[in-house]
């Protein structure tokens, strides 16, 4: 496909846990916004600022579940252009990729350069050759390895929760010898310059949340996406809120309000107002400390965020496909070179901070777009769009975050709307004029219009299904439950495909409502118009039924290979015949991603092939060691286990009685259930459980 990427198959490797994801969007956060910001915010506003802080991390909250949605559907470097090409199309993907890596340029590159202007509460250093040397710094950093970059991240991240969670405490420690009186005579008048004072404000200080949804850029290196990006997420806004806001009310309280409103470094005004002598001294150098740290770990996750906004669109061909090349560390090497060139020209040709605000006018218009685009990904219907984590309030939470962004871009001015037109218009001209030839893709707004009888994309679903096998199962889903109830028939002779459909459909039919010849029928149609996934040696046909209660599977090994293919030029080796209720597409699609996964691992076949036992062919299609089968004899250890009920029995943690075959019959236990003589009973659990079972009763 002329959209695929050059290095599509090269995979970034998933180092980042949850506390590297709470570390990259906390991060991106504490900068400006709190070591800069809260005097120009109190000049705008009064003492009515608290609230604007506050306002704003609850307006956050829309774009921020939007893109955690996304982000468990879809983990893909790249993240808001990855969002956006597969759901509103190239078009839209394009404007938003260029759009926001211009806009993480120049919020890095004023990052860097607040570095500068902290430490000049300190000492007189030359502000723009320390952001250059930062700049290269973090460019080495990233390109040796996520994980060497996260980790400084969280070294940069703790030591500024450390020093801002003792600025707090040492304010409120404060607070009592002002008074109740004191802090009424701070906060009065509360709102001098009325409600379009503060709603003007919410707008200014918006920005300094802007960084949560940073981390969605790399997605596809977080492990365990489903749990780790919302949940980092959600502790990342809650820290930046509770720091915020507690951080500006000390700062209206206890400094002049005049004197707040002037003061370009109020948090170090404020530390030198809590404690005398030496102890100020110290306490002021820890604050330029936490700026420091703020700074640069905005300047850091920058730097990686921005560099996969230019692997993403390199895979894809929207810009040029050297940049989706992995270097040596598996990093984007080319993608963060040419993002430091672009912060370094930014810093020396550029009036950094003038041009940093007004690209957070086009971060909101993103994040309008981002909304959006949960809204087209649900309204397409596609089946294997599943994320780990779905927005609460849909539709009305998405339709306040599409709305609300254009409210605040309209209160930065129209210095910041022809900015977010000019660079939209860029977007939209290298769009028509370099990627539009190359793409053969849409998003899954064409799966709307198909809604509304028109045409739709079906290569979306295909790369989301793929998606799905990289991402597996999840807890709840009874995948092996599934493998291990499912009949086997192992096949030496030569087959059609419709004799083993026919075979498949005679044992699924006494457990649905259906007859075997409609079941036969469903599985050929299947295959005959390609929604039968295919491997070079294995098939998995497919559907769904509202006569199925649960999923059933029969498993087929075919010794001398089914024929498959144009005129039969293919044979496959492993069949798997799953049908599955209509009411839960997502976990069907991810039971059959989960023995698609499998089947692709490299030694499969062989294992297949070589299979002495049923349990043996369970077993190449789940982990290794994970199901053990016994036979109940009475004169093996295992005889003592006759005449036992399943809840008497004293297994290893981790262990469980997945089913008991007794002769032709599978019987699925209950804890009354009791073993009889004869009986094969088959565990699943943890591969030390099973060794222990398999030592005390015999494999």
């Amino acid at each position: 496909m002329a959209g695929s990427a050059t290095g599509e198959g090269q995979r970034l490797r998933k180092d980042l846990g949850l506390a590297d994801v709470y570390a990259i969007s906390t991060g991106a956060m504490f900068s400006s916004g709190f070591f800069l910001l809260p005097g120009l915010a109190a000049a705008q506003a009064g003492p009515a600022v608290i609230l604007a802080y506050l306002f704003a991390g609850f307006l956050i909250v829309p774009a921020m579940l939007s893109q955690a949605e996304l982000s468990t559907a879809m983990p893909r470097a790249g993240g808001t252009y990855y969002f956006l090409d597969r759901s509103l199309g190239p078009m839209a993907g394009t404007v938003g990729g260029l759009g926001t890596w211009i806009a993480l340029v120049f919020k890095s590159a004023f990052a860097l350069i607040g570095v500068g202007a902290y430490l000049a509460v300190y000492v007189e250093i030359p502000a723009l050759e320390v952001a250059l040397l930062l700049t290269l710094a973090f460019v080495v950093l990233n390109v040796v390895g996520a994980k060497e970059t996260t980790k400084f991240q969280r070294m940069l991240v703790w030591t500024l929760l450390a020093v801002l969670t003792g600025f707090v405490l040492l304010g409120g420690w404060r607070l009592p010898e002002v008074g109740i009186g004191g802090m009424r005579t701070q906060l009065t008048p509360f709102m001098p310059f009325g409600v379009e004072g503060l709603v003007s404000t919410v707008g200014l200080v918006f920005v300094s949340y802007a960084g949560l949804t940073k981390v969605a850029s790399v997605a596809e290196e977080v492990q365990n996406p489903d749990r780790n990006l919302p949940l980092g997420m959600f502790l990342s806004l809650a820290t930046a809120t509770l720091f915020y806001v507690g951080g500006v009310f000390l700062m209206v309280t206890l400094l002049d309000p005049d004197e707040l409103r002037s003061d370009l470094a109020p948090v170090a005004t404020t530390a030198s107002t809590l404690l005398d002598g030496t102890a100020g001294t110290i306490a002021v150098g820890l604050v330029v400390l936490a700026a420091f740290a703020a700074f640069a770990s905005t300047g850091n996750a920058g730097v990686m965020s921005a560099s996969r906004y230019l692997l993403a669109m390199a895979r894809d061909n929207h810009i040029w496909s050297g940049f989706s090349r992995l270097g040596r560390f598996r990093t984007p090497t080319l993608a963060l070179v040419a993002t430091g060139i672009a912060m370094a020209l930014a810093l020396i040709l550029l009036p950094v901070e003038s041009v940093a605000k007004l690209a957070s006018a086009f971060q909101l218009l993103i994040f309008s777009l981002v909304n959006l685009a949960v809204i087209v990904m649900r309204e397409s219907r596609i089946d294997a769009y599943d994320p780990g984590f779905r927005s609460p309030l849909y539709p009305w939470m998405q339709l306040a975050g599409v709305l609300i962004p254009f409210a605040l871009i309209f209160q930065m001015g129209w210095l910041a709307i022809l900015f977010t037109m000019g660079v939209t218009v860029v977007g939209i001209a290298w769009y028509h004029f370099y990627a539009r030839e190359r793409l053969e893709r849409e998003g899954a707004l064409y799966h709307v219009f198909e809604r509304l009888g028109r045409q739709r994309y079906s290569g979306l679903e295909r790369e989301l299904r793929e998606i799905l096998k990289e991402k597996g199962v999840r807890a709840e889903d009874p995948f092996e439950d599934v493998v291990v109830g499912a009949p086997i028939r192992d096949l030496e002779t030569d087959h059609t495909f419709a004799e083993v459909a026919t075979l498949a459909a005679d044992l699924l039919g006494a457990d649905l409502d259906l007859s075997s010849e409609t079941i036969r029928q469903s599985f050929i149609e299947e295959a005959r118009i390609g929604a039968t996934p295919v491997s070079d040696h294995a098939m998995l046909p497919h559907f769904r039924t509202d006569e199925a209660e649960g999923h059933r599977l029969v498993i087929v090994r075919a010794r001398n290979g089914v024929p498959v293919g144009p005129e039969g030029s293919d044979r496959v080796r492993a069949l798997f015949f799953l049908v599955s209720p209509h009411r839960n597409p997502g976990q069907h699609l991810r039971i059959l991603a989960q023995i698609a996964a499998r089947v692709d691992a490299d030694d499969f076949l062989e294992r297949w092939l070589a299979a002495r036992s049923e349990a043996d062919l369970r077993a190449a299609l789940l982990h290794d060691e994970a199901l053990l089968t016994v036979r109940l004899t009475p004169e093996g250890p295992a005889g003592e286990l006759v005449g036992l009920a399943i809840r008497d029995m004293r297994l290893p943690p981790g262990v469980l009685v997945a089913l008991v075959r007794r002769g032709p019959e599978v019987v699925f236990p209950q804890g009354s259930t009791e073993l009889l003589e004869g009986d094969r009973v088959c565990f699943i659990g943890e591969e030390a459980g099973l060794d222990e079972v398999g030592r005390r009763y015999g494999r």
